[in-house]
């Protein structure tokens, strides 16, 4: 029998009978950048959590790789002292987990099997664009039974055929149901369910014929400054999944599963325990908070500096980016030709505070300046606020927090007309913006991103006794 406790969010601890697997923790609010928080919170006593034989992390979204988490446990009592570190071949992920002294990791390779004590993992691949971060699903077997938990991963038919050569069956799967629609609102992409890929996550279990399936990897939402997003961001809920689910293969057994609740896994079949964890339970189900209505209003990006002369040393040092430096670094760029070529009228716009912003624009029909105010024409338009600006010239922010708190927000209507004639940049395609050219998010970025979270956790003394997210 494997015994499964939902923690919150991702993370799960796994428990067969000589072996514990805790995967992807995340036990602090709020996170990812103090912009999510559990939902619904939770109460973790972490003096009595289990110790932990296989530490997991799937893949380095921030929501699935908590640096405060990874350090209090690195310096708590929690890891046993062999514990086991499965991470997948991500040179940033490593370099950070390394900073944290977790000096010994086993670098995971797609289907191949590891054993630990009385388990066997193995890896399964998510199938992603190039370029986009590793991660991975895993098989957990004992034996007895075999669990599945896809995680994010994004699977084809080709790969649920694959994992069948590794077991005859899934007794139990956590599967994706949530087509989350992280950055749409900010880059003024359409606020709807994608059909396609939620009828993916149906097809996809219907294929797996699992005996038993729970809903997993989406309990989060944005914390109260940024809380309008909710209403963005998640267009389908656990709930929503579960009853299309019982229309689409009514074969597979189904059940909603809660933070604090225990799932027991045997060849007799699946037990659900609500609220039956001696260490974590949800603490206020907020779960109402997150609704989809992408007609809410919408607040309007204001400066996170509240200090008047921090803000006003701020707007100079932006409006001296802006007016003496910025053109000249947009033309050495790649994409210079691209503007050119569009004949790019382009608006800046800059928050600050009370409601204020300042407005520039380029035009690249002409020879690039910049001036002061609006145009008649307005075809690639960016807005930030004037503190994330300032933090993107002093290499001190990131786009993480920056799009995922949607002090940024763009749009573009590229077209041109010439001789006659009218040509146009698909609308559901983005488009370069110039901020993001000139301030990549590139490894440099990323790694101080995760780095001030080390300065700022790494060797601090671990919490003791009960915590409320």
């Amino acid at each position: 029998m494997i015994k499964t406790t939902y923690i919150g969010h991702a993370c799960l601890l796994i428990q067969s009978q000589n072996c514990t697997m805790l995967t992807d923790p995340v036990w602090f609010d709020p996170h990812w950048e103090e912009i999510n928080v559990l939902c619904p919170s939770i109460v973790l006593d972490f003096e009595k959590v289990p110790q932990v034989d296989v530490l997991n992390i799937s893949h380095i979204h921030m929501d699935h790789f908590d640096v405060r988490t990874l350090a209090y446990l690195r310096n708590s009592k929690i890891l046993s002292p062999d514990v086991k570190v499965f991470a997948p071949d991500d040179d940033i992920m490593l370099e950070i987990m390394r900073e944290l002294d977790y000096a010994e990791i086993e670098v995971v390779e797609d289907f191949r099997p590891y054993k630990v004590k009385d388990i066997t993992l193995t890896y399964t691949p998510s199938i992603l664009p190039k370029g986009e971060p590793p991660e991975h699903g895993f098989l957990i077997e004992d034996g007895e039974v075999t669990i599945w938990n896809q995680v994010d991963s994004v699977v084809t038919p080709q790969v649920i055929e694959y994992i069948y050569k590794f077991c005859e069956q899934i007794d139990l799967a956590h599967v994706r149901f949530e087509t989350l629609l992280e950055g749409n609102f900010v880059f003024h992409q359409p606020l709807k369910l994608p059909f396609v890929e939620y009828q993916s996550f149906l097809k996809m279990v219907k294929m797996l014929k699992p005996k038993f399936i729970l809903p997993g990897s989406a309990a989060f939402r944005y914390s109260d400054e940024f809380g309008f997003l909710n209403n963005f961001s998640f267009p389908t809920s656990p709930q929503q999944f579960l009853i299309d689910l019982a229309e689409f293969c009514p074969e597979v057994k189904r059940s909603a599963f809660a933070h604090g609740d225990v799932v027991e896994i045997s060849k007799h079949g699946v037990k659900i325990l609500p609220q039956d964890s001696d260490f974590v339970r949800t603490d206020a189900n907020d779960k109402s908070i997150v609704e989809f209505k992408p007609v809410a209003a919408v607040p309007s990006i204001k400066t996170l500096t509240k200090e008047k002369a921090a803000h006003e040393k701020q707007r100079q040092e932006v409006i001296t980016f802006v007016e003496e430096e910025m053109v000249d670094q947009l033309l050495q760029t790649e994409m210079a030709e691209v503007w050119l070529h569009w004949k790019i009228s382009y608006q800046l716009e800059v928050f600050g505070a009370e409601g204020c912003s300042y407005i520039w624009t380029i035009d690249f029909s002409e020879e690039p300046k910049v001036q002061r105010g609006r145009t008649a024409k307005v075809n690639m338009y960016e807005g930030i606020a004037c503190s994330e600006l300032y933090g993107l010239i002093q290499k001190k922010a990131n786009w993480d927090f920056i799009g995922g708190s949607a002090q940024y927000r763009t749009f573009h209507n590229i077209y041109k007309v010439e001789n006659g004639g009218f040509q146009y940049y698909p609308q559901e395609k983005r488009f370069p913006q110039p901020l993001r050219i000139i301030f990549p998010n590139d490894r440099e970025m990323k790694i101080e991103q995760f780095m001030k979270d080390v300065r700022r956790w790494k060797n601090k003394a671990p919490p003791v006794g009960i915590s409320v997210s």
